[in-house]
C-alpha cells in the first residue's frame, strides 16, 4: 500500500501546483481499479458492512471479475486483515493516474487482482477494531476475530455471485487469519492458503527465548497509527511529508454507504485496542499470559484440533530465509493431518525477492511472482470450483539455494540424507575425530555490538524487504569462529543442523546465536544459517508433553522449565539452526560462528554485565555440530 505514496514527487514536480488544482477537477471523474462496471451492468467493487452476532460491524469489500455475468456464481477468496482492506484515495493520486504517472495495475492488490482475472470474487475484510471495521482489539488474532471470518464467510458464501465456496488466503498477519479460520467451524470455509505466516505466534516475538524487541516495537507502533486511522503515523511522517501522503491517501476507505467517512470516524473511535509492544514485553515464557490469553488461544499451533477438525486442504507459501518460515511450514506438516502443498524457497517475506545468497540477483523471485499466483490459483481451481473437489496429496517443494534446484518430497526430511558431523577442535577448526584432550577450551567475551545488519531474515519480515547479508568476514570477528577443511566434493544440507555446546558463562543468563556459513576459497564468508537459543530455555523435554513435536532438540519455553546458569559451571546446550537446503561447493570450507547477541534486533541477555564464555572441546565435554547431508561431486552448477 506504502509505495503509492513515492509518487507524488515526480507528479508535482512536473506539474506544479497550478496544474495540480486544474486537474483536480478534471480527475473527479477518473476511475481506478474496481470502480469500473463490468459488461453486465454491474459495478466490479462494492464496499458495506457485514454486522456480526455482537452488532460490530465489520468492513468488507467485494471485488467481482470484470468478465462476471448475471447470475453467475463462482467461488469467494477471503483475505481478513488488520492492514487497510483498501485504502482512500486521494484526489492527487488520481491526478497521477490521469497522466499515467502512476500506473492504474499499480493501484491493485496484485494478487487480488489475478484471482479477479482468473474468475474469482475477491473479499477484503478489516478485523475488528481496524481499519474501517467497529469494536476494538483485546488481543491479535483474538477468538472474536475468528469467530467474525466464520460468519463472514458465511456471508460471502449466501450472496448472489458465489458458489457456496469460501477460501482464505493471505500473507503474513493475514496468513494467520487464513489459517486460523479453519478453526471457525464454518462449512463454507473449504480451503485455507496461509503465505508466510507462524504456525506458532511465540515465534513471532522471539527466536529461541529472545525477544525481537526493535521489530515489535516498529510494528506495534505502525498498526496503532493505522487503527487511529493515522496515515502519516504509520509513515512516521510529519509536516511537508505528512501533508503530502494526506494528499495521495487520506486514510482508510469508507463503506459505499459512508462516502465521507462520517460513520467512519464514529467506529475508528471504538478502537480501544491493546498496545501490542507492550503487552508482549510481559511474554518471557510460553506459558505466560497477554490479559486473559495464552499464546495458544491465539496460535494455529494451539488450535490444532478444531483445524485438523475442519479437514480443509491447505496450500502453504514460505521462505528458507523469511524468520523461521522454513521451521514453521515444515513442523505443521509433520504435525497436522489436513493435505498439505507446501512450497519453501529461497523467498523474502510476501515472495517479492529472490534470497538466496549464492543468487547473482535478487529479481525476479523464484519462482517469478506470476508462476506464485498461476501456482495460488490452480490451487483454487482444484479445491474450489467443482461440487465434489480435487483430492490433493500432501507434498513438499522444496527449493536447494546455491544449486538453483527445485525438490519435491512427501516426507520430511527427505529420503537420501545421512547425518555428518564436525567436532570443535584446536586452532580454531572442526575436525571429525572426537577431542581426546582431558583440559581443551576457548574463551570468549560477548560483544554485543555483533550485528547481522539491517536487511537480515528477521528485518525481511516488516515490509517484505530484501534479505541480503554482506560478507561476514568482517563481522566474525568478533564472534568465536570455528573452520572446516575445504571440502573434497559437493556437500548439501537439507534439514536442521543441530548444535551442541559445552560451554560455561560468568553469567547466570544469555543468548547463545550460531551461525552457519561458508567460506570461499578467496575468503568471503557467506551467511547460509541460524540458530537462536535463550540459556535459561536450554532444557529438553519429552516432546509429546508439547503442543506439538518439533523439528530439532525439543524445548518447552515454559517457565517451570527454565533455570539459570551457575557461573563457572559447565552446561550442555543442545539448539536447532533454522531448516534449510542449500549446498555449499567443493573446496569451501563450512563455519560456524557463535555469538551472544545480535544488536541489529533482538534483546540483549543479560541486560547488564558482559559474560565470557568457556566453550569445551574435551574428551568427555565435546562441542559439536552435525547436519542432514547429501554427498555429490555432480551437484547442478
Amino acid at each position: 500500500m506504502w509505495r503509492w505514496v513515492k509518487w507524488i514527487w515526480g507528479g508535482v514536480a512536473s506539474l506544479g501546483l497550478a496544474g495540480l488544482l486544474v486537474l483536480a477537477i478534471i480527475t473527479e471523474r477518473t476511475k481506478l481499479p474496481g470502480e469500473e462496471m463490468t459488461p453486465a451492468g454491474i459495478r466490479q467493487s462494492i464496499s458495506e458492512y457485514v454486522k456480526m452476532r455482537d452488532g460490530v460491524e465489520i468492513a468488507v469489500t467485494v471485488d467481482l471479475p470484470a468478465d462476471l455475468k448475471r447470475g453467475e456464481r463462482v467461488p469467494v477468496p477471503m483475505r481478513t486483515t488488520r492492514y487497510w482492506r483498501a485504502p482512500r484515495i486521494g484526489w492527487t493520486l488520481r491526478t497521477l493516474v490521469a497522466l499515467h504517472q502512476a500506473p492504474p495495475e499499480e493501484l491493485e492488490d496484485r494478487q487480488a487482482a489475478y484471482f479477479n482475472e482468473r474468475h474469482f470474487v475477491v473479499l477484503a475484510v478489516d478485523a475488528r477494531g481496524s481499519g474501517a471495521s467497529g469494536g476494538n482489539r483485546v488481543i491479535e488474532w483474538s477468538p472474536a476475530e475468528l469467530a467474525d471470518m466464520g460468519e463472514v464467510a458465511a456471508w460471502a458464501a449466501r450472496q448472489p455471485w458465489s458458489n457456496g465456496r469460501v477460501a482464505t488466503f493471505g500473507i503474513s498477519y493475514d496468513g494467520n487469519t487464513a489459517e486460523l479460520a479453519a478453526a471457525a467451524g464454518q462449512p463454507a470455509i473449504r480451503a485455507v492458503m496461509p503465505l508466510y505466516d507462524n504456525f506458532d505466534v511465540l515465534w513471532a516475538i522471539q527466536a529461541g527465548g529472545v525477544a525481537l524487541s526493535k521489530q515489535i516495537q516498529e510494528w506495534s507502533d505502525a498498526i496503532a497509527a493505522m487503527d487511529r486511522d493515522d496515515v502519516c503515523g504509520a509513515q512516521e511522517d510529519k509536516g511537508w511529508s505528512c501533508w503530502r501522503d494526506r494528499l495521495m491517501i487520506p486514510g482508510v476507505r469508507p463503506v459505499d454507504a459512508d462516502a465521507h467517512g462520517k460513520h467512519l470516524a464514529e467506529l475508528v473511535r471504538q478502537h480501544y485496542n491493546v498496545n501490542v509492544a507492550q503487552a508482549v514485553a510481559r511474554v518471557e515464557f510460553r506459558d505466560d499470559h497477554i490479559g486473559d490469553f495464552h499464546l495458544g488461544d491465539i496460535s494455529p499451533s494451539g488450535l490444532r484440533a478444531r483445524i485438523e477438525a475442519s479437514k480443509v486442504p491447505m496450500m502453504v507459501w514460505c521462505g528458507w530465509l523469511d524468520g523461521g518460515g522454513g521451521d514453521d511450514a515444515l513442523t505443521r506438516y509433520r504435525n497436522f493431518s489436513n493435505p498439505q502443498v507446501v512450497v519453501i524457497g529461497p523467498l523474502s517475506h510476501g515472495g517479492g525477492f529472490n534470497v538466496d545468497p549464492f543468487a547473482s540477483s535478487h529479481t525476479p523471485p523464484a519462482p517469478k511472482t506470476e508462476e506464485q499466483l498461476k501456482m495460488e490459483a490452480d490451487f483454487f481451481d482444484r479445491v474450489l470450483r467443482n461440487d465434489a473437489p480435487e483430492t490433493i496429496e500432501s507434498s513438499i517443494q522444496y527449493y536447494t539455494m546455491g544449486a538453483r534446484r527445485w525438490n519435491t518430497t512427501k516426507a520430511w526430511p527427505p529420503e537420501g540424507l545421512s547425518t555428518e558431523r564436525l567436532y570443535f577442535a584446536e586452532h580454531n577448526t572442526l575436525n571429525t575425530a572426537r577431542p581426546s584432550a582431558a583440559i581443551a577450551r576457548d574463551s570468549y567475551t560477548v560483544d554485543f555490538t555483533a550485528s547481522t545488519g539491517e536487511q537480515s531474515r528477521w528485518a525481511t519480515g516488516v515490509g517484505g524487504g530484501d534479505v541480503v547479508y554482506p560478507d561476514r568476514a568482517h563481522e566474525d570477528r568478533k564472534l568465536l569462529v570455528y573452520d572446516s577443511s575445504p571440502l573434497d566434493s559437493d556437500l548439501e544440507i537439507t534439514g536442521s543442523p543441530v548444535l551442541t555446546l559445552e560451554m560455561s558463562s560468568t553469567t547466570t543468563d544469555g543468548a547463545v546465536h550460531a551461525y552457519l556459513e561458508d567460506v570461499s576459497p578467496e575468503g568471503r564468508v557467506t551467511y547460509l544459517d541460524e540458530g537462536v537459543l535463550r540459556v535459561l530455555d536450554r532444557q529438553e523435554v519429552d516432546p509429546r508433553s508439547l503442543p506439538y513435536t518439533p523439528l530439532g532438540p525439543a524445548h518447552s519455553f515454559r517457565r517451570k522449565d527454565a533455570g539459570s546458569l551457575t557461573p563457572g559451571e559447565p552446561a550442555r546446550i543442545r539448539l536447532s539452526l533454522y531448516a534449510t537446503s542449500v549446498l555449499l561447493r567443493k573446496g569451501h570450507r563450512l563455519r560456524v560462528a557463535l555469538a551472544g547477541a545480535d544488536a541489529s534486533v533482538f534483546q540483549r541477555y543479560p541486560t547488564e554485565g558482559t559474560p565470557t564464555w568457556m566453550v569445551y572441546r574435551e574428551a568427555h565435554r565435546a562441542s559439536f555440530i552435525e547436519w542432514p547431508a547429501k554427498r555429490n561431486s555432480e551437484s547442478a552448477r
